[in-house]
């Protein structure tokens, strides 16, 4: 399975960031990276990065979308928009989305499906608090948010997730390694379990605090199958070092 590194910008980057986006593709046209490389940056500049990447080794995503395909949805953007405009993946679920914006795992399992039917990889993410993690619950949590968030009618080839422990989230904490095998590995199950073989297909990403100088030893780790890279991402230079952290397979 090929690796997945996805950076999610969330809400940073005016045009002047663009230049990230052209040094990270002169880095991977010098040194082709052994990963799929997706960059997900603010609504604003979907269509110039898609511009950029155009016929490069990597792609562009959206961090959200609606349900609905058109309507009176007043600031709302439709997966058939973000296609529209050069994404070809949309991340959805985020801690963020559901903390602040009050999304539960039916509005997002609506926006699986909003993304099935656009024709956008969705990436699902899934992740528990710390609260819930010294209570012991972390994994009954995360695989009831998967269960729960994935829609019928979708198919083990439209979507890849993402793990991010909230608590793991721009606080410069990870999970050790164990914990995320265990996560990992509980996440294998329960795609497995609802996809049979093609469970074992799906991309686990993990997410919360990547940087640099520990991508190597997160990525090594059985049922992890790629990044979900935030503030590290927002950096050419930080981004590639992670990429470069990739382990042959």
């Amino acid at each position: 399975m090929r690796m997945l590194l996805a950076g999610n910008w969330k809400m940073n980057g005016l045009k002047t960031a663009l230049a990230e986006i052209r040094s990270l593709k002169r880095g991977l046209a010098d040194e082709p990276a052994r990963a799929d490389v997706l960059i997900c940056p603010p609504a604003t500049l979907i269509m110039e990065s898609a511009r950029v990447v155009e016929e490069g080794p990597m792609s562009v995503g959206g961090q959200d979308c609606h349900a609905k395909a058109s309507g009176a949805f007043t600031g709302e953007m439709s997966a058939e928009m973000l296609r529209d405009a050069g994404a070809t993946a949309v991340i959805l679920g985020h801690s963020e989305r559901r903390q602040y914006h009050g999304e539960t795992n039916l509005t997002v399992a609506g926006k699986m499906t909003a993304a099935r039917r656009a024709g956008l990889m969705a990436i699902l993410c899934v992740g528990e608090s710390e609260r819930e993690r010294e209570a012991g619950q972390a994994v009954a949590v995360v695989t009831g948010q998967l269960e729960a968030s994935i829609p019928s009618g979708v198919e083990a080839g439209d979507f890849t997730i993402a793990y991010e422990p909230i608590w793991a989230i721009g606080t410069g904490k990870t999970p050790t390694i164990a914990e995320i095998a265990e996560m990992h590995a509980a996440i294998r199950e329960t795609l497995a379990a609802r996809f049979s073989a093609a469970g074992e297909t799906i991309r686990i990403l993990y997410g919360g605090s990547v940087k640099p100088d520990n991508a190597a030893e997160i990525l090594a780790v059985r049922n992890v199958d790629g990044a979900l890279v935030g503030g590290a991402s927002l950096k050419a230079a930080d981004f590639l070092a992670i990429i470069r952290a990739v382990p042959r397979r």
